[in-house]
């Protein structure tokens, strides 16, 4: 008889064991450029129970001759070609079921976290389970003081003269510095302002001048990307007398499409639907090579998984600043721009304070020199306040942490809808490979929006996405690993009862 140890599904090690009932850990893996060890002996014998790293949960998993073991493996990873097994379980065939995960599993983990104080510097009301961060941030605890601060100190005491004396205009250029730490950029390549979409046709119709409209024609894009951007992209080329064809193909035909042919494209690093996340490097490098530019968007990246824009060969980039920023409502958006391609990137929306010298009132326009130039109207004070606030919930913190603790939020929460809600019909339409996935997951249910609502009655916060996903999103500064047992627990309920069969529940609000 083999013992199997897994890691999100993925057998790493097989061990022969004397003991049939050998207690192993399911670990969800943490994807990672540093080789880690995931697990050890506990004793000096090896028919001892393996331990595993301090992100686990107790199952036992035994292989018989009888039970046809069929999972996705990591074809890098070195142990791969020694397996017996390689082919795939999600084909046709279901994992056997481990030794059931407990809520005081669960709590175990949550003790064990290194970031589980971080969750205090959020205001998250009651008893409410919010996995709703990849839509949303929640509160952060500073947030309404300053905001309180700006408007009645600030604003109400010192009037027009704060602009000077409590530095509102720099607001813009020291947000974005602080930013750039999370994207891996220098403090001068990122600028706080605008929205997403605004910010997005600013750098596709910069990118655009920088090409030959003669040899290259084509906007790239995803089909399935978020709206916005297709809309901003048809928008600028519709202005520009349909110049160009927007061409939209599979995420999964991405890197072959970029070719000589295309002028920009504009990619999602993670998918809004299915949290699908690009190679930012690969592709990049596959950009330079044909002598295109990516504008990529970091909505669903930034403060969710590690960015290395410098690093990558990133030239242009945009997000926004309300999901896993935690700026509040509407909040100002960001640009990235490489500061190789500064000097000569014209900002098509010439707004006075993205001049030169904005209060010197010249008759003509002149850019900034560096990432200023990318700013167009009077920057929102209130509103970077927010978002100044939300981006210091990461102090003493590192997007390595975080990443881990994500992944492990993301393979327990698959792990228990498994185990909970195996037979209600889910299907998790999120890569199981770690380096292919943000920090969200979304499951297919014929009747998702009426299971949603169902369970955001119930203080389950999640969200709907057309057609049919139900979508869970996990920040880890603040979702503990029992909000993910608790999150399930009530899911199951509203399965087992018929809850979500209630006429209220298939009525659509106007927001999803």
């Amino acid at each position: 008889m083999q013992v199997w140890t897994i890691d999100h599904f993925n057998v790493t090690k097989v061990q022969k064991s004397r003991d049939a009932g050998a207690s192993l850990r399911f670990v969800p893996r943490v994807f990672t450029n540093t080789n880690i060890q995931h697990y050890h002996w506990r004793g000096s014998q090896p028919n001892n129970a393996l331990e595993a790293s301090p992100i686990g949960v107790l199952c036992t998993l035994v292989q018989t001759d009888a039970m046809h073991l069929q999972m996705p493996f990591d074809r890098r990873d070195k142990q791969y070609n020694a397996l017996p097994h390689k082919r795939t379980f999600r084909d046709n065939a279901r994992m056997p079921t481990p030794t059931t995960i407990t809520r005081a599993n669960c709590a175990a983990l949550d003790a064990e976290d290194s970031l589980r104080a971080c969750r205090e510097r959020f205001d998250i009301p009651g008893k409410t389970i919010y996995l709703d961060g990849n839509s949303l941030g929640a509160l952060p605890r500073l947030t309404a003081a300053r905001v309180d601060e700006v408007v009645r100190e600030q604003w109400g005491s010192t009037l027009i003269g704060a602009w000077n004396k409590r530095a509102w205009a720099t607001l813009p250029t020291r947000v974005g510095g602080k930013l750039a730490r999370l994207l891996g950029a220098r403090d001068d390549e990122v600028i706080a302002a605008d929205s997403t979409s605004v910010n997005i046709f600013k750098l596709l119709a910069g990118a655009l001048a920088f090409t030959d409209v003669t040899t290259r024609r084509v906007i790239l894009s995803e089909r399935g990307n978020f709206p916005t951007d297709i809309y901003i992209a048809e928008g600028l080329n519709a202005m520009l007398g349909r110049k160009y064809t927007i061409k939209l193909v599979e995420p999964h035909e991405i890197e072959s499409a970029l070719d000589a042919d295309v002028a920009v494209a504009l990619i999602s690093q993670v998918d809004y639907c299915t949290g699908h996340m690009h190679d930012m490097a690969r592709l990049n490098a596959r950009a330079k090579r044909v002598g295109t530019r990516i504008v990529w968007d970091l909505s669903h990246s930034a403060g969710a998984v590690p960015l290395a824009l410098n690093q990558d060969g990133a030239e242009l980039a945009v997000g926004c600043g309300y999901k896993y920023l935690n700026g509040g409502p509407g909040a100002p958006a960001y640009v990235y721009v490489a500061k190789a391609l500064q000097a000569n990137f014209a900002n098509p929306l010439s707004g006075w304070f993205g001049h030169r010298a904005p209060f010197a009132f010249e008759g003509s326009y002149a850019p900034a020199p560096g990432i200023e130039r990318l700013l167009c109207g009077t920057p929102s004070v209130i509103a970077l306040s927010a978002l100044e606030c939300g981006i210091d919930t990461f102090a003493n913190t590192s997007m390595q942490a975080l990443r881990i603790k994500s992944l492990a939020l993301t393979d327990l929460f698959r792990a228990l809808v498994e185990q909970e809600c195996g037979d209600f019909s889910f299907t998790c339409v999120t890569p199981i490979e770690p380096e292919q996935r943000g920090s969200h997951l979304s499951f297919a249910h014929e009747h998702a929006y009426a299971i949603m609502q169902a369970i955001i009655e119930r203080g389950v916060i999640g969200d709907f996405r057309q057609p049919n996903l139900m979508r869970v999103g996990f920040t880890p500064l603040y979702v503990r690993f029992v909000d993910c047992w608790d999150a399930i627990s009530i899911l199951r309920e509203v399965m087992l009862s018929g809850a979500w069969k209630a006429e209220k529940y298939h009525q659509r609000n106007a927001v999803t």
